[in-house]
């Protein structure tokens, strides 16, 4: 994925079906504030509504304000739940 701070790839570390998708991040950046290496882990839980779905974000960038992370965030989970539910 290329924006206008850089490069971010995405290297799978850990999927337990049904439980737990953990990613890495890699940000290729000039710019210090927004390079380094994300770690993300989802976890998926059963509720009687159907599954919850926990985002914990570790070692993000300082360039990337936490009001951006958390709409990106927002759009990857709806986007999940509209293909899920498709």
């Amino acid at each position: 994925m290329e924006s206008r701070q850089g490069i971010a790839r995405t290297c799978l570390q850990e999927l337990v079906p049904n439980e737990r998708i953990a990613q890495s991040v890699e940000f290729q950046s000039d710019d210090p504030d927004f390079a380094g290496e994300m770690m993300m882990t989802w976890t998926l839980t059963a509720v009687p509504e159907g599954t919850a779905v926990t985002v914990v974000c570790e070692n993000v960038p300082a360039g990337i304000r936490k009001e951006d992370h958390d709409a990106g965030l927002k759009s990857s989970l709806e986007n999940l739940a509209e293909f899920i539910e498709s």
